[in-house]
């Protein structure tokens, strides 16, 4: 059975933002807080993984290297919390695709959708550990006020700043730069925190199941 993912970045006024928070902040957390995710987190910051194209393919790939990529795999995937209840599984009145990416304008929203793959996973392979610990949130999920999107910007633009060799060697690393119908993945998120900054906007980030 197949699936598809999508993670969206989503820019809304204050007010929006404020609505959403008793539904998003309580699961973004509770994916945040589980003992076995801040284990797969702390291992990869510990670790960082080699080139993709070595996983599983390299003659020197062993057994710790490939529990160290499931690991990561596991770490990237949609967290369980969000993941439910943005599909409605866990509110029938609320799901992502009604009450937070309807009726958006096109530069309101980055948005990566894929089949059988997670942008997130792409995104921060691409980027490595120390660069997605400057990023605000978990994993691709976050929930931000038009004050914490200025506050968390230097360290946003520190996390996805690149000279030419830097950005030549993340776009080797990031397995869905080649999606043509897609922004890339290194340039979405700081075009929506730049742009929502300089809107006096909100942020809302969530990697989900959509099918």
């Amino acid at each position: 059975m197949g699936i598809t993912s999508v993670w969206a970045i989503t820019s809304h006024p204050d007010p929006f933002i404020s609505d959403l928070s008793p539904h998003l902040l309580p699961a973004m957390e509770a994916d945040r807080s589980q003992p076995l995710a801040q284990q797969r987190w702390e291992l990869w910051q510990q670790a960082p993984l080699p080139d993709y194209r070595t996983w599983y393919r390299s003659p020197g790939f062993t057994a710790a290297d490939g529990a160290a990529v499931e690991s990561f795999r596991e770490l990237t995937a949609p967290g369980l919390n969000v993941d439910d209840l943005c599909s409605g599984l866990v509110d029938p009145d609320f799901s992502a695709i009604d009450d937070v990416w309807a009726d958006l304008p096109g530069e309101g929203m980055f948005v990566s959708v894929n089949s059988k793959d997670y942008a997130v996973r792409s995104f921060f392979h691409a980027i490595g550990p120390a660069r997605a610990a400057l990023l605000p949130g978990w994993c691709g999920n976050f929930l931000l006020t038009s004050a914490q999107v200025r506050q968390t910007l230097p360290h946003v633009e520190r996390a996805l700043a690149f000279t030419p060799d830097e950005r030549s060697a993340a776009d080797a690393q990031d397995w869905l730069y080649y999606v043509p119908r897609d922004e890339c993945v290194l340039d979405g998120p700081l075009r929506m925190w730049r742009t929502a900054a300089e809107n006096g906007l909100g942020l809302c980030g969530l990697a989900v199941h959509v099918s």
